[in-house]
């Protein structure tokens, strides 16, 4: 059963924050976090993706950057990165997170494209990712064991 899910990113600065926000929302029983492979270290959500988390009834006014460690990888059940490249860089760095690894949109085979410092439209179409992989993630983690 699955307890805990750790949301991976580059900065922890727009997309794990914000996939870790709305899947919290959808599994009230799973506790959710989200941290960066080379995070921004104490920065606060980007602007844009705070503004359109808002607009979909999600507040990151009170997040905070944080780095990967092993102690967050030791206790997630089970960690989402955004991209291929951050999950084969977890299960390198963390090489007993093996077996818990996997992409938001691992079922697609698609990675969420980084908006970081770019244009508001890249940050909707991540969002729009996010949105998809979390459903995914909901359906697959709320069918029975």
């Amino acid at each position: 059963m699955i307890r805990s899910v750790l949301m991976v990113c580059e900065g922890n600065v727009c997309r794990s924050p914000v996939a870790a926000a709305l899947l919290a929302h959808e599994l009230a029983d799973v506790e959710v976090t989200s941290a960066g492979t080379a995070a921004l270290v104490g920065a606060p959500v980007d602007a844009v993706i705070g503004e359109l988390a808002q607009a979909h009834g999600i507040a990151l006014d009170s997040h905070v950057a944080r780095q990967l460690d092993a102690s967050l990888v030791r206790d997630a059940d089970l960690i989402l990165t955004m991209t291929l490249a951050q999950c084969d860089w977890v299960k390198a760095a963390f090489p007993s997170a093996r077996g818990k690894v996997f992409r938001l949109c691992e079922q697609d085979k698609a990675d969420v494209m980084d908006p970081y410092r770019r244009h508001r439209t890249v940050s909707e179409l991540a969002f729009a990712q996010i949105r998809y992989g979390i459903s995914q993630w909901t359906h697959r983690l709320n069918e029975p064991q």
